[in-house]
């Protein structure tokens, strides 16, 4: 039976235009997952990586700076329509500050390195069959980002859910397009290369990349941490942080025990059981940003030797075919994680950056910190964080979760955080103009809907 359903679930792959590279990557998840693989990293197969490089020690020369920047091309990850956000678009077309997109200041960071350091760094997006047409439809309005012939975009891969009852691609017709999923952000590396891209970057002689989600907007160009990584001679970097109890659920580097090399290991890599182990900020001291750094070259050369296909560590997720209807037949998403190819490159490394490299929005909670006084933005798209740390924001999901209910009760914009160390708003509660939050500011839960006042501390 399995094989006649990978052979059914490839050909439909196949049919909707699939690269073949694709469907061969897709065809290996799908052995490790009929051999019964979880994907699962034990705490007793790894020791903690405790010695990053440190960014305040790197010692760089502009030139050299200079140099590898411009041999470096700019990725930023663009699949996602941020649906956790209620969102039906692309993510990085959200308005951050004063009508600017993430997308706008990304372009903005990118522009301004280029004027800095009279480097090429064309930005390249990976866009899904979701994201593309808007995302490009916005980015007309910087004809100036192209650099040569080179490509704005390339698309990453999709696949079929599977049941998990018979391995099965799930078919259903009250809505096809639930039938398919993302690869994740593993997809990246062979999506480079059955694109052409991946050559193309080559062929104009760009030799570095460097990598982040496109609704983290302090991974902005930085020439330091590439001529770090350039002189450094590694065929791949991933950038972490130092964890604080607030990263509990980040993925972190590990060292694996039977060769010393360093791995990625996520939540959905943790047996339940071991997950004090895994949130413990202690015993692992450093997250994974997702800021990456790669050798174009280097990375050619291992796709080629195994025929696009990376081998990236399985990360086995059981959903519904449709999310939002929890009777609909369960299945199988097989993905895999962008950070995990850190362990098929040896002498592969890491740095530890400043926190402020680090900022991405997954929730309302992020945007309206980010949309808020704390932080200042910048015309080159830079952002900074005024108050000595930033706030906590915990803003009550029953009304503020989606994208549409936040605006709606934040019509006036953000309340000025600067002074505040902590907000939490528990109700239904709709903000008038010029609130301003001092230290611990809470709203309990009036039990109907309520209005701060215009002028209103908290």
């Amino acid at each position: 039976m399995s094989d006649e359903a990978l052979k059914k679930a490839q050909q439909k792959m196949a049919d909707a235009g699939v690269h073949r590279t694709a469907v061969d990557v897709f065809g290996h998840y799908y052995r490790e997952l009929e051999a019964g693989a979880t994907g699962l990293i034990h705490e007793d197969e790894i020791s903690p990586m405790t010695e990053p490089t440190m960014f305040e020690d790197v010692e760089i020369d502009e030139a050299q700076a200079r140099e590898a920047l411009g041999r470096t091309v700019v990725i930023k990850l663009n699949g996602g329509l941020g649906t956790s956000m209620g969102m039906t678009k692309a993510k990085s077309l959200l308005p951050v500050r004063d009508g600017k997109s993430f997308l706008d200041l990304i372009v903005a960071q990118v522009l301004a390195a280029r004027a800095e350091y009279d480097a090429p760094l064309p930005l390249l997006l990976m866009n899904s069959f979701n994201t593309r047409e808007d995302t490009l439809a916005a980015l007309e309005a910087y004809p100036e980002l192209r650099v040569g012939d080179l490509p704005l975009d390339f698309v990453q891969s999709q696949e079929p859910k599977l049941r998990t009852d018979d391995l099965t691609a799930v078919e259903w017709p009250a809505d096809p397009r639930l039938e398919w999923c993302p690869p994740g952000h593993g997809d990246l590396y062979p999506s480079l290369l059955s694109s052409g891209v991946l050559d193309a970057l080559l062929d104009a002689g760009f030799r570095y990349a460097t990598v982040s989600n496109s609704d983290n907007l302090g991974a902005a160009p930085d020439a330091t941490i590439a001529g770090w990584f350039a002189a450094s001679g590694a065929p791949y970097a991933a950038e972490v942080c130092r964890r604080t109890p607030m990263d509990r659920k980040g993925g972190h580097l590990a060292v694996r025990k039977s060769d010393g090399q360093l791995i990625l290991r996520e939540t959905a890599q943790t047996a339940p059981e071991e997950m004090d182990y895994f949130t413990d900020e202690h015993r692992h001291p450093y997250f994974h940003t997702n800021n990456l750094w790669f050798d174009l070259q280097r990375l050619a050369e291992v796709l080629r030797e195994r025929d696009g296909v990376l081998g990236l560590p399985l990360i086995r997720n059981v959903k519904t075919v449709d999310p939002k209807d929890s009777d609909s037949p369960e299945v199988f998403q097989i993905e895999s994680a962008m950070g995990a190819a850190v362990e098929v490159f040896e002498g592969a490394t890491a740095i530890c950056v400043p926190r402020t490299r680090f900022l991405p929005v997954k929730t309302t909670n992020e945007l309206l910190l980010l949309r808020s006084d704390a932080y200042e933005v910048t015309d080159s798209g830079h952002l900074h964080l005024l108050p000595e740390s930033a706030p906590t924001i915990e803003l009550d999901p029953t009304y503020y979760k989606k994208i549409g209910d936040f605006e709606k009760r934040f019509p006036e914009g953000a309340p000025s955080l600067r002074q505040a160390t902590s907000f939490t708003v528990e109700g239904d509660w709709t903000f008038g103009s010029d609130v301003v939050v001092e230290g611990r500011g809470i709203l309990d839960d009036a039990g109907e809907p309520r209005t701060v006042a215009d002028g209103t501390t908290i």
